[in-house]
């Protein structure tokens, strides 16, 4: 996955026509309606946010980031699951250039949607440009979509005060549609070369531990 990060498969560098995706879903994205309006800061004062309201349920965000070109493409769905997520891979793969691509690596964890070998024989089985690659268990922070949730985490649903989910899906869609025209690939520097450092510094440690 680091060495997709740097353009790179097997030892080789990508070449024409091979993309990297990264993609995964924000869960149980509720909407709450405040029982008072919530008030911009305004000088001297910070903004107030009511900390009752009634509850208007929750959708799921499900995105993925073309990794080299600062793509997003992304959908609501009232669940998770191999089905909602199968029909974000074919909004993927039926645009293009990645419908005619040579290969689009897509990078995903272990969520339940994606999980192991029955995932990839069946996205790679429906789509046969792509190759499905798993994160290591607990290291869904080096999926890069993250960072883009994160970003809608702080621009899109703080606070959180929405009258209903349609509320909430029509900002996420609009904030989406306007940060890819700004976007530019994210900057990332955690290459192989530091994931070896940052292991052997580990298990030089862990070597030095006491024995229970």
């Amino acid at each position: 996955m680091l060495d997709l990060y740097a353009g790179r498969f097997e030892g080789r560098r990508l070449g024409r026509g091979e993309y990297v995706v990264s993609a995964d879903e924000k869960t149980s994205i509720q909407a709450r309606c405040r029982c008072h309006p919530t008030l911009a800061p305004a000088p001297g004062r910070a903004m107030r946010v009511e900390h009752e309201y009634e509850r208007g349920g929750a959708l799921q965000y499900l995105a993925a980031w073309d990794v080299q070109r600062a793509t997003l493409f992304g959908r609501c769905e009232p669940t998770t699951g191999i089905v909602p997520f199968g029909r974000l891979v074919a909004q993927v793969m039926t645009t293009e250039p990645y419908r005619s691509a040579h290969r689009v690596f897509w990078i995903v964890d272990n969520g339940s949607s994606h999980r192991g070998q029955a995932s990839v024989e069946r996205l790679e089985g429906a789509y046969p440009n792509l190759r499905l690659i798993h994160l290591p268990i607990h290291a869904s922070w080096l999926n890069q979509i993250e960072i883009y949730f994160s970003i809608v985490q702080r621009k899109v649903l703080t606070p959180n005060d929405f009258a209903d989910l349609d509320a909430v899906e029509a900002r996420l869609l609009a904030f989406q549609a306007r940060y890819e025209l700004l976007a530019q690939p994210f900057e990332w520097k955690f290459t192989r070369a530091d994931l070896r450092r940052l292991m052997a510094r580990l298990n030089h440690w862990d070597q030095l531990r006491p024995a229970a």
